[in-house]
C-alpha cells in the first residue's frame, strides 16, 4: 500500500476541468507528490524521467492523437513497473476489455473509474497500490524436458491431488476432480501447467493419463467400500482420443477395479476439441453408451463450444472460472454465466463452477440455479489422505452456508 506522503502520482486526461478536479480529489484525500499532463506524449517523458517516474498513473483511455491504449503500449517499451487505475466515460465493457489489454502486457491495474468519479472509489482504489520497489520479483519457473518427464512417470513420482465438488441447494459433497502433480526429489511439488504441455508435445500424455487413472480408481473404489458415494473426475487430453486402444484400457481399469462406469467423470478441455476426428468421436459416444460421465471443461473459454456441445453427447458444462469468480459485480460475466446454465438447462446437462473463491461467489450461485460448485471458498486440491478431516470440517461450515 502507498503512503501518502511518498506516493508520486501522474493523472493524464486531456479535459482541463478533469485534471483539476482529480488533482484537487487526490490533494484532499492527502496525496501531495501529484502532477498531470493533457497529452500522452508529455506523460511519457515524465515516465522516463529517473527522478519523477510516477508509482501510479491515472489514466483516461480516450483522448486524441494519442488514446490510453497506445499510450500503455509505450509503457511497455518503457519498462514501466508502476499501476494504473483507467479512468473514462466509456461503456463499462470497453473499460473491462482495456484492463484485460493492461494485464496481458503485465502491467498492474488496480481497477477502472467511470465518470463522474468520486473520491470514495478513488481512494478504495488507490489503497491497493503497492510501490515499484515493494513488488515480489517473480522467479522464472523452471523448464523441464522430455527425458525427466519420461523419467518421472516411470519411476511414479506423478501424485493425485483431489479438489471436491458440492451441490449448491445442499452443500453435499457429490464429487472430486483429480488433479495431477509431480513430488520431483529436488524440486517438490511441481504444478500441472509446468508440464502437462510438454507431456503432449512429446507424446508422453498417453502415459501421464494412464498412471493418474491407475492411481485415481483405486482411490475411488477405497471411498466408494467407505460408503462415500462420489464421482471421480479425471481430466483427458485429445491426445489421449486418437487411438481406440485408450478406450480399452478404461473399461479394462474400471471393471478390474469394481468402480461403476457413471461415478467416473472424464473432463474434456474444449479448447482442444477443435478437430474433427473421427477417433475421437467414436471414442468419446463409445465411452458414454458405456455410461461413463462426459464433461466438457472450461466451457466459454474456445473457439467451438457450442459446435462441440451440438457433436458430442457431453452430459456436464464446467463453467470457467473466468464466468464465475466475481460475476456478481460484473454484468457481463453474469451474462455469460446464465446464458451457459439456461443452455445447459436445455440440453439436460448437469452444471458445475469453477472457481468458487469467496462467499459472494457461492451467494451469487445460490442465486442463480447452478447445480454444483467448485473452488477455493470450498476446499482447495489436497492429498487423498486429507479429505476425511477436510469432510468433517466441511460439515460443520454447511451449516452456517445454507
Amino acid at each position: 500500500m502507498l503512503t501518502n506522503s511518498n506516493t508520486r502520482i501522474l493523472v493524464l486526461d486531456d479535459e482541463p476541468f478533469m485534471l483539476k478536479l482529480l488533482t484537487r480529489m487526490l490533494g484532499n484525500l492527502g496525496y501531495v507528490s501529484v502532477s498531470s499532463c493533457d497529452n500522452g506524449h508529455d506523460a511519457l517523458l515524465r515516465v522516463a524521467s529517473t527522478q519523477d517516474a510516477p508509482d501510479l498513473i491515472l489514466l483516461d483511455i480516450n483522448m486524441p492523437q494519442m488514446d490510453g491504449i497506445e499510450f500503455v503500449r509505450h509503457l511497455v517499451e518503457h519498462h514501466f513497473c508502476g499501476s494504473l487505475i483507467l479512468i473514462s466515460g466509456e461503456d463499462v465493457r470497453i473499460l473491462q476489455s482495456v484492463e484485460k489489454l493492461v494485464r496481458a502486457h503485465k502491467i498492474t491495474v488496480l481497477g477502472h473509474l467511470s465518470k463522474p468519479v468520486t473520491p470514495e472509489r478513488l481512494s478504495t482504489l488507490i489503497e491497493l497500490c503497492v510501490p515499484p520497489s515493494q513488488k515480489m520479483i517473480k522467479v522464472a519457473k523452471k523448464v523441464y524436458g522430455q527425458s525427466a518427464l519420461a523419467a518421472a512417470i516411470a519411476h511414479g513420482e506423478l501424485v493425485n491431488y483431489y479438489q471436491p465438488k458440492v451441490t449448491v441447494a445442499t452443500g453435499e459433497v457429490v464429487g472430486l476432480e483429480t488433479l495431477v502433480r509431480w513430488q520431483h526429489p529436488q524440486d517438490g511439488l511441481v504444478f500441472p501447467d509446468q508440464f502437462i504441455g510438454l507431456a503432449e508435445q512429446y507424446g508422453l500424455i498417453d502415459d501421464l493419463t494412464r498412471a493418474v487413472l491407475s492411481e485415481a480408481l483405486p482411490q475411488a473404489r477405497t471411498w466408494q467400500d467407505a460408503g462415500l458415494s462420489l464421482k471421480l473426475a479425471v481430466n483427458l487430453s485429445m491426445d489421449n482420443l486418437v487411438s481406440l486402444s485408450f478406450l480399452d484400457y478404461v473399461v479394462d481399469l474400471t471393471n478390474q477395479v469394481g468402480v461403476p462406469p457413471q461415478q467416473l467423470v472424464l473432463e474434456v478441455t474444449e479448447s482442444r476439441l477443435t478437430q474433427d476426428q473421427r477417433v475421437s468421436l467414436e471414442i468419446l459416444t463409445r465411452l458414454r453408451l458405456k455410461r461413463f460421465k462426459l464433461s466438457i471443461d472450461d466451457f466459454g473459454t474456445g473457439n467451438s463450444s457450442l459446435a462441440q456441445l451440438r457433436d458430442i453427447p457431453f452430459d456436464e458444462l464446467k463453467i470457467d472460472q473466468s464466468f464465475v469468480h466475481g460475476a456478481w459485480d460484473n454484468d457481463t460475466q453474469r451474462a455469460m454465466f446464465d446464458a451457459s446454465v439456461g443452455l445447459a438447462r436445455q440440453l439436460a446437462m448437469e452444471t458445475v463452477a469453477e472457481g468458487v473463491e469467496d462467499r459472494a461467489d457461492w451467494n451469487f450461485l445460490r442465486q442463480h440455479d447452478c447445480d454444483i460448485a467448485q473452488g477455493y471458498f470450498i476446499a482447495r486440491p489436497m492429498p487423498a489422505q486429507d479429505f476425511p478431516r477436510w469432510m468433517a470440517d466441511w460439515e460443520h461450515r454447511r451449516e452456517h452456508l445454507m
